[in-house]
Parts: structure tokens; sequence; C-alpha cells
């Protein structure tokens, strides 16, 4: 049913996540998936399953991009009309991606909340059928070809790292993994990774009801869910695990690690289990596979993930000294920050600014480091030298 839509994405053995987890470490490259993410499983076969009468209603979604794009591919390969309601600030890339695979798409709102609305009222009015993004029998059923092929291309597989928003991923993987490896009396561990400021699943299994928690902004979007899912909620209770939790700067580190030692461009929500690694939230005993589920990431926002990646990191920093304005002061700091090893990126000098003298100035230098402990050795140059250096909070 799949066939000729939907990708077997290959599998990528990483030298540097292994020797950081002590065991085989493979990524599965769903950031290649056609639609760029794994949305595009559970969207091809729930709509393969719709009746003709069904079909000829035509389908109606609300999502912020990954479903949206699955949702309106899936739909041009099998001949159904497609409705995709989606926020107003959804990133350009998958704005034009969801209109360029033939859905007609409706902005509004500023969060996904009004887009759900509005499906849904769409899907009364009209008669189309709602594709929910996650709490359905049939999505869920077809993320579980992932698991599958996960299988298939590594027998020996171990531990499976999975991001969870709704559920739908993580309990198809869950289920079809799982069934594989009792097949052959084995079994394999999956853990699920949240996003901190989105974690819905920790709560709720421990109060055994899916639960809507309240939410901060992450830039992990594709994950960021306040409630479960009911249905793989129930799968992902009995099947998973364990669901651990990273942190903003946990993906930000992630997403540069695949940038510069995998060469994979992912989106945060899809590096949430490369985060886990990386921040010792994970223990494995033999092979491990981190899901790199969607690679759809808004180059602006890559632009600023980076950055914040390489601060996480101590490999780049922005540093505001007070000077006294006389000559010799920015020569001075800048003969420290040669002597230090640091990589001077940019400089603004100022008179200019609350609280100054007018026999004072503020310096502000981009500076490039490389790790925690040279950036310490850098300030600690410039306090040896008399100079007060503040890290300034990217």
């Amino acid at each position: 049913m799949l066939r000729g839509v939907v990708s077997h994405t290959p599998l990528d053995a990483s030298l540097y996540l292994s020797e950081v987890l002590g065991v085989p470490v493979h990524l599965k490259l769903e950031n290649l998936q056609r639609t760029g993410s794994f949305k595009i499983r559970g969207a091809a076969y729930r709509l393969s399953r719709l009746t003709e009468e069904e079909r000829g209603r035509g389908v109606v979604a609300a999502s912020a991009g990954n479903h949206a794009q699955g949702v309106a591919l899936a739909a041009q390969a099998l001949g159904i009309p497609a409705t995709i309601f989606m926020p107003l600030g959804v990133p350009v890339p998958k704005l034009l991606a969801t209109r360029g695979y033939g859905a007609d798409v409706v902005l509004e709102g500023a969060t996904v909340e009004t887009p759900l609305r509005l499906a849904a009222e769409f899907a009364e009015r009209t008669g189309a059928v709602l594709i929910h993004p996650f709490d359905h029998d049939d999505i869920i059923t077809g993320q579980g070809t992932l698991g599958l092929e996960l299988f298939d291309d590594l027998p020996e597989l171990d531990t499976v790292l999975v991001s969870i928003g709704g559920g739908g991923l993580a309990a198809g993987v869950a289920a079809a993994v799982k069934a594989r490896a009792a097949a052959v009396g084995r079994t394999v561990r999956v853990i699920g990774v949240q996003a901190e400021n989105s974690a819905a699943y920790p709560e709720s299994l421990r109060k055994g009801e899916p639960l809507e928690v309240a939410t901060r902004p992450t830039i992990a979007d594709g994950i960021a869910v306040a409630r479960p899912g009911d249905i793989p909620f129930a799968v992902i209770r009995e099947l998973l695990d364990d669901v651990v939790t990273v942190t903003e700067d946990d993906i930000a580190r992630a997403l540069l690690v695949l940038l510069e030692r995998a060469k994979q461009v992912v989106e945060p929500a899809g590096a949430a289990g490369v985060a886990a690694i990386l921040a010792g939230k994970v223990h494995a005993t033999g092979p491990t596979v981190a899901i790199l589920s969607g690679g759809n990431i808004d180059p602006l926002l890559l632009q600023r993930v980076v950055a914040h990646g390489l601060a996480a990191s101590g490999r780049y920093m922005t540093l505001r000294i007070g000077l006294p304005d006389r000559p010799g002061q920015l020569s001075r700091v800048s003969e420290l920050l040669a002597q230090a090893g640091a990589n001077v990126i940019e400089v603004l000098h100022t008179r200019h600014g609350q609280g100054l003298q007018i026999s004072e100035v503020i310096l502000q230098l981009s500076v490039e480091t490389r790790g925690e402990e040279h950036r310490a050795h850098v300030i600690q140059t410039l306090e040896n030298a008399g100079f007060a250096p503040t890290v300034v909070a990217d």
C-alpha cells in the first residue's frame, strides 16, 4: 500500500556516537524520507484504507508542517482532494512544500490549536475525512513500517531511541520491533524522548492516563504536544521501556553534532534521540538506533540553532567588557584574545549606552573557542590582565 510513496530510508553507522554511548550506534535517516519526515508513512497508510466513497469526499488535516506534507503528498498520489489548515507562523519551506503537493492550504491562527478546530469544523461542514496526526490505529500502523525496516536492516538491534510528540511514531515503532523480536525469541528496548519544555508523557505515564500539561516554547516544535493521544498512549504505556526528556541546549548540541559528524540536516524534533545520548540519558548494552524523524528545518531557524549549539558546547560566546576611553584598549584586548587562542568573529565598540560615564566605552566581542576549558581560559586571561568581562546570554 505504501510502495511508490514511502521510501525505505537507510541506516548510517555513527562512529562518534558509538564512542559516546559505548556500543554501536546507527542513525535511521528518516530525514531523507519523501516530504522530509516519517509522517508520510502514517498518512499514506491511513489514506490507502479509505473507501471509494470517503475518497470522493476528500480529506482535511491540521498541522504546522510535517503531517501537512505527508497528507498532501499521499492525497496527491491517490488522487484524493486535500485541504490543510496551518497556523500563520508556519515555516515558509513547509508551507510551500504542502502547496506544491497540490493541497488547498488555509492559513489561520497563531498556534496549531486554531487550525485543529477549523479542520474539525470543515470536516463536519463538508463531510471531508479528518486525518488526525497520531490518534488513529491506521496512522500508528503506518508509522510502524519504520520499525519493520529497523529489524530487517539490523537484526541484532538492542535499543531504539524515538522522539515522542503525540505518540504515533513511538507506538508504531515499539509495536513493530517488539513483535519482530519476540518472534525470534529476543527483546528490544524502546526509549521515548521528549523535549523538557513540552513533555506530557512522563506525568501521564505516572498517573496512568493521558493528561494535558502546561508547555513552554521549544525549538522542537514537531513534538510540542500538550496531551498524548489516547490510542498511542495505551500502546506506549504497555510497550515502551522508558521515556526521558532533553533540554533546549541538549537538542541544539545534537543538531550541531549531526551537522558536523554525520553531515545530516535534521529538525530539532528529529534530533531528540541523539540529544538523549549526548546528555547521558541513555544506557545501552547492544546495537542502538536513534531515529532522525525529520529534516524539515527552516534555514533561518537552523542558523540560530547552530549558534545556540556552539554556545552550549562552549565553542562560541559573546563578551561585554567595560573599558576606559583611551587609545590602545581595543588593541590590548585583541592581543590578549590572540594569546589565548580565541578567534574573534564580531566586534562592537560603543560610547553610547545606559550607565556609561563620559570616559567609558563598552566593547562587545563574539569569539570562537574550542570548548568549555578553552572558554574558561579565555575569560581568565582577560581577568588576569585587569579586565572584567561578562558573558552575554545568547
